[in-house]
C-alpha cells in the first residue's frame, strides 16, 4: 500500500480518511491535540489512518512513522506557515520518486482584505510551484490546487532593485541564525530575497547599524557587542559604487516580525545548504554578505571587491561558555567510559577542544552528543550531505588508531575543523598538523574557523586529496594520514608519504561496505590493524567512482556491483521468474547483533558477489525486500542466490537463502556452507587481516588470500589471521 503524509489545519480527518478509501495508508498530522483527538475519535476502527499529535515546522521529521511518501497534502494550511519555502524543502527529501506534493489554499483574491494572512496571492503561488518539473493548477471556488512532481530546484538566480538614491549606496547586510544554524531572510515586496539591513546613520558604526535595522526590520534584538564586521564590499550597481559590510550577529532574542510591511511581506528561516537551489531571486548585496559566512556555498555570484576585517578573538556568552565547558567534560567521561578513549593525551584533546565553536547555531547538546550521528555542514542540490562534521566518538576511534604523537606531522583529507585541531592538541606545538579538501566552502570555512578557535598554526588547503598535499607528497613527509571521506581506493599518494610504521586510517569501501580500517605501513606494503564500522560522505575528485548497476524488471530490481560487475539482464529475468529455491541455514543470532563482518567474508569468499535492492514503489513482491542495508547476493552462471534474515523468535532472527535459476541449488549449497564456516570458525567481531599493495609493483595475481584488485591497488585479505575488533 501507497503511504501518504497528511497536513493539516484543525484536522477533522475527512481528508484524510477519503484518502485511505483510495488506497493510501495515511499519516494524518496536525500541530492542535484537540484536533487529532477528535478526529481519532470520529475514525472507523478498521481505518489505516494515524492521527498525530505533529508541529510540522519545529518537531523532527524522525518522530513521523514512515522516512518516505508517495503523497503529501497540505490543506488549508501552507498559508499559516511561517517558514514555508524552508518545510517545501524538507518536504522534498521525504518524497518517494513518482511522489507528488499536493497544496489546498484559498487565494487571496477571494477572502476579505482583513483575512488576507489565511491565503496566498499570485506572487506566493508562483514562489511555490517554482523548482518542480511539473507543477499543476486547479481552481474552484475561490480555492486553488497545486499538484507539485519531480523536484528539480535550479541554481538561485541574484538581481538588484531599482536604482539606488545616493544616500543608500553604503549599508550593512546582518546574518542571523536560529538555534537551528537557519539563517534569516526576508521575501520583499518586490519578490527579491533580502537579509535584514540598511545603511548607517551619520553617527553610527557597522555594528550599530546592523543591530538596529534588525531590530527595526524584523523585531529581533541584540546587543552590539554581539556584532562583528567580517569584510566590508566593494561591487557597481547601475554603474554607481555601492560599499557593503558583511555583519555576523551571533546572538539575538525575539521572534522574526513584518515590522515594515511596505517593504516585507514576511521573514523565514532557511538552511544554508538549501541556499544554492533557492527559489526566487536572492538580493546581490546579500548574497554577497552570505557568501563572507559561508564561503562558497553560492556560485556564479556577480564580480565583488572583498576587504576582510581583522577578526578578533570568539566572544563567548559567560553562561554560554560554562555550559559548553560542563558538556565537554561530560562527553569525554563518557567517550571514556565506553573504551573509545584511552589514551591521555587524546583524552586532553577531548577537554580542551571547543568543538561548539565549529558550528555555530547548532545546540550545544547536539554539539556534545558523543554518539550522535554527524553534523551536516553543506549538502548538494538534492539534499545529500557533501560535508559534515563526524561524532565525536569516531572522531575518537580514528585519532586512537592513527596513534599521534608529539612533534609528528599529519595530514587530514576532508576538511572541517574540529577533528584538525583535535589533531593539533595530540602533535602538540612542535608538530605539524595539515587538512586540506576540494571544497572551496569547506576550505574557507576551515581556515576562518579554526584560528578563530585558536588554531592557527592548522595548514589548510585547497586540492584533491587523491593526489596528496602540497609539500607533503616526498616519501618519509608525514607520520600519520587521517581521510574524513568515503574512499573507494588507496593512490599512491597516500602510501609513499609515510615514513616506515606511519598510519593511515581511511573509511574504505569494500564491496560497498565502508569500515574505517587502520593500517600500519610497513616497507611498500600497508597492513591493517583495526576496523570500525562507520559511515562518511564519499569522496569527490578524481577519486570518485560510479558503481556498475544491473536494472531488472523495469526497475523493480537493482543489482549493485561496487567493485564492478555486469550479469545477463535476459537470464536473471528468466530465473527469477522460475519458482524459488528456499534453504535455511539453522544459522541463528539474536537481534540488534552486528554481522557486518559476515557480509565481508561472503565477499572474500564468493565469486559473482552483489547487492540486491528492491524498489519500494516498483515492490511486486517477487523478490522480498530486504530491511535495512541491501542484500548480499551472487550472480553466477545465469542464477542469483541473496542472503536475508527472517524473525524465528521475539528477538531472534536466522539466515536464510533464497536462490533462482538453473544453479540455484549449487549455489544455495555453496552460500549455505560459507554462513557455516563463518559461524562455527570466526567470531562475530573478527576482520580479515588486509594487506595493501600497490599495482605500480607488478604482479595482481591472488598469493593464497582472496584477492581484490582496484585501480590503483590490490588488496589481500587473509582469514587464517582474523583481527578481533572493538567495534
Amino acid at each position: 500500500m501507497k503511504e501518504t503524509l497528511h497536513l493539516c489545519r484543525n484536522n477533522l480527518g475527512e481528508l484524510a480518511l477519503y484518502l485511505n478509501e483510495m488506497g493510501y495508508s495515511v499519516d494524518a498530522v496536525d500541530y492542535a491535540e484537540s484536533a487529532i483527538e477528535l478526529a481519532t475519535a470520529q475514525a472507523p476502527d478498521d481505518a489505516d489512518v494515524h492521527f498525530l499529535h505533529h508541529d510540522i515546522e519545529h518537531d523532527s521529521f524522525a518522530d513521523l512513522p514512515h522516512d518516505e511518501y508517495d503523497l503529501i497534502t497540505l490543506r488549508l494550511c501552507y498559508a499559516f506557515l511561517h517558514n514555508r519555502t524552508w518545510l517545501l524543502n524538507r518536504l522534498r527529501e521525504h518524497l518517494r520518486p513518482g511522489g507528488t506534493i499536493c497544496i489546498i489554499t484559498p487565494l487571496a483574491d477571494a477572502v476579505p482584505a482583513d483575512r488576507r494572512d489565511i491565503a496566498l496571492d499570485e506572487g506566493e503561488i508562483v514562489l511555490a510551484t517554482a523548482g518542480w518539473a511539473t507543477a499543476e493548477r486547479f481552481d474552484a471556488d475561490g480555492m486553488v490546487v497545486l499538484m507539485l512532481r519531480e523536484p528539480a530546484a535550479g541554481p538561485v538566480s541574484f538581481a538588484d532593485k531599482r536604482r539606488p538614491t545616493p544616500q543608500g549606496l553604503i549599508g550593512a547586510g546582518v546574518v542571523v541564525t536560529d538555534e537551528q544554524g537557519r539563517v534569516l531572510l526576508g521575501r520583499s515586496v518586490r519578490g527579491v530575497w533580502e537579509l535584514p539591513g540598511g545603511k548607517p546613520t551619520p553617527s553610527e558604526s557597522f555594528e550599530q547599524a546592523a543591530v538596529r535595522e534588525l531590530a527595526e526590520e524584523t523585531g529581533l534584538e541584540a546587543s552590539v557587542d554581539n556584532a562583528q564586521v567580517l569584510a566590508f564590499l566593494m561591487d557597481t550597481t547601475y554603474d554607481i559604487p555601492r560599499l557593503t559590510a558583511a555583519v555576523r550577529i551571533t546572538a539575538h532574542h525575539g521572534t522574526p516580525t513584518v515590522t515594515e510591511p511596505d517593504l516585507f511581506h514576511r521573514w523565514e528561516w532557511h538552511w544554508p545548504a538549501d541556499l544554492p537551489a533557492l527559489t526566487g531571486t536572492l538580493f546581490t548585496p546579500s548574497a554577497h554578505v552570505l557568501d563572507c559566512v559561508w564561503p562558497g556555498l553560492l556560485e556564479g555570484l556577480p564580480p565583488v571587491h572583498r576587504n576582510r576585517a581583522l577578526q578578533p578573538a570568539p566572544h563567548e556568552d559567560p553562561v554560554q561558555a560554562r555550559e559548553s565547558h560542563r558538556l565537554r567534560q561530560e562527553m569525554t567521561d563518557h567517550l571514556i567510559e565506553q573504551g573509545y578513549i584511552n589514551d591521555a593525551s587524546i583524552e586532553a584533546a577531548f577537554r580542551r577542544v571547543r568543538r561548539h565553536l565549529f558550528l555555530p547555531g547548532v545546540p550545544l547538546k547536539t554539539v556534545y552528543a558523543a554518539a550522535d550521528a554527524a553534523v551536516t555542514t553543506k549538502c548538494d542540490g538534492s539534499g545529500r550531505p557533501t560535508s559534515t562534521v563526524s561524532a565525536p566518538w569516531l572522531q575518537a576511534v580514528m585519532l586512537r588508531e592513527a596513534a599521534l604523537g608529539a612533534g609528528q606531522t599529519a595530514l587530514e583529507i576532508g576538511s572541517n575543523g574540529p577533528n584538525a585541531a583535535l589533531m593539533q592538541e595530540c602533535v602538540g606545538p612542535e608538530g605539524r598538523v595539515t587538512t586540506m579538501d576540494i571544497d572551496p566552502f569547506v576550505v574557507e570555512r576551515s581556515a576562518r574557523l579554526l584560528p578563530a578557535a585558536g588554531y592557527d598554526r592548522v595548514r589548510v588547503v585547497l586540492g584533491d586529496g587523491e593526489h596528496g598535499a602540497p609539500g607533503l607528497t616526498d616519501e618519509g613527509s608525514l607520520d600519520a594520514i587521517l581521510v574524513t571521506v568515503q574512499a573507494l581506493d588507496i593512490p599512491s599518494a597516500w602510501v609513499t608519504p609515510l615514513v616506515e610504521g606511519g598510519r593511515l586510517v581511511v573509511p574504505l569501501r569494500i564491496h560497498g561496505y565502508s569500515w574505517a580500517v587502520a593500517f600500519e605501513k610497513r616497507g611498500n606494503e600497508l597492513v591493517s590493524r583495526a576496523y570500525a564500522v562507520c559511515g562518511f560522505v564519499p569522496m569527490q575528485g578524481a577519486g570518485a567512482r560510479a558503481e556498475d548497476v544491473v536494472v531488472l524488471r523495469g526497475g523493480e530490481i537493482r543489482l549493485r556491483f561496487p567493485e564492478g560487475g555486469t550479469a545477463d539482464v535476459e537470464q536473471l529475468t528468466q530465473a527469477l521468474e522460475a519458482p524459488r529455491l528456499e534453504r535455511r541455514t539453522g544459522v541463528t543470532l539474536p537481534g540488534n547483533t552486528p554481522f557486518d563482518k559476515l557480509m565481508l567474508w561472503l565477499a572474500t569468499t564468493m565469486d559473482g558477489f552483489c547487492r540486491l535492492a528492491v524498489d519500494p514503489n516498483l515492490d511486486t513482491g517477487l523478490v522480498e525486500r530486504p530491511k535495512g542495508w541491501d542484500a548480499a547476493a551472487v550472480i553466477r552462471d545465469g542464477s542469483l542466490v541473496r542472503l536475508l534474515l527472517q524473525q524465528t523468535g521475539t528477538s531472534t532472527w536466522e539466515w536464510v537463502i533464497h536462490a533462482y535459476g538453473p544453479a540455484a541449488e549449487q549455489l544455495a549449497e555453496e552460500m549455505t556452507q560459507q554462513v557455516t564456516i563463518w559461524d562455527r570458525d570466526h567470531h562475530i567481531r573478527d576482520a580479515p587481516r588486509l594487506t595493501i599493495r600497490s599495482r605500480l609493483e607488478g604482479d595482481t595475481e591472488p598469493t593464497g588470500a582472496r584477492t581484490l584488485v582496484k585501480q590503483h591497488t590490490r588488496l589481500d585479505f587473509d582469514w587464517t589471521r582474523p583481527i578481533r575488533t572493538s567495534l
